[in-house]
């Protein structure tokens, strides 16, 4: 059996892979963003190993999820679940930097480069990101008028990007992508129309590792099934900018 930490894990999709994971067997370690969400966490799912707190908007706060983290040992794996949603104002983080970029990109690679390494990465992302550009000329939207769709959209291609280039890096480890679909979340919103119940089936079985056709790596995928991403998340020149990008505006590189 595999131990597994899901970001963003307090409701939603990522509790969702949490209860399946613990159904199977699995030790699960959650995250919330706030104490009070991690009450709620535990009386919806009691059987976690642990529950990690702590606001992934600011580098600081990651880095100290981070170290949470690994203060609780080696993990097989990590399903990188934590998001803001497409709804979102512009925003600014107490870094100075746009909330979902913060959030859903930086976070992302931040958690990726400080976690001690599992053999596992499981990175959502959205069907927004097929038809969008990276935009990392402009990645903080300094030039452009903000749009929070778009911003998202773009967020999800990072994401995608970070999953291959780790994959790329550390030809030891799985690393892939996904879309769970339009779903009725919080973040989806009540007019989603995709199936929930097997929005969260994808992340919980390639972060298992219970199944040989899940050792795979810089794959995207859609309900189980393979599927093409966006052509620039193959791109290892565009892969390395986004990584250069984020380890300058974090001061942490990603480990070669």
């Amino acid at each position: 059996m595999s131990r597994i930490f899901i970001s963003g894990s307090s409701t939603g999709l990522g509790l969702m892979a949490g209860e399946l994971l613990a159904s199977l067997g699995h030790q699960v370690v959650l995250h919330a963003r706030h104490e009070g969400r991690a009450e709620d966490t535990r009386r919806a799912m009691p059987n976690a190993e642990a529950i990690v707190v702590g606001d992934l908007e600011t580098i600081d706060g990651a880095k100290d999820v981070a170290n949470q983290v690994n203060a609780l040992g080696p993990f097989d794996a990590v399903i990188h679940n934590a998001a803001v949603g497409y709804r979102e104002s512009r925003r600014i983080t107490a870094d100075g930097l746009p909330h979902v970029f913060s959030v859903n990109t930086l976070s992302a690679y931040l958690l990726t480069a400080l976690i001690h390494r599992p053999r596992r990465f499981v990175y959502l992302s959205s069907g927004l990101h097929h038809h969008v550009d990276a935009n990392l000329d402009d990645i903080l939207w300094k030039r452009r008028r903000w749009d929070g769709m778009q911003a998202y959209s773009e967020s999800k291609l990072h994401d995608t990007l970070l999953a291959f280039a780790v994959a790329r890096r550390w030809p030891g480890v799985f690393s892939n992508a996904l879309e769970p679909g339009w779903v009725a979340t919080q973040m989806g919103g009540p007019g989603a129309s995709d199936d929930m119940q097997q929005a969260h089936l994808t992340q919980a079985w390639l972060a298992a590792g219970s199944d040989a056709k899940a050792d795979i790596t810089g794959k995207y995928f859609y309900h189980l099934a393979r599927m093409k991403p966006n052509p620039q998340a193959n791109d290892a020149v565009i892969q390395e900018r986004l990584m250069a990008i984020c380890a300058e505006i974090s001061g942490i590189a990603l480990p070669k």
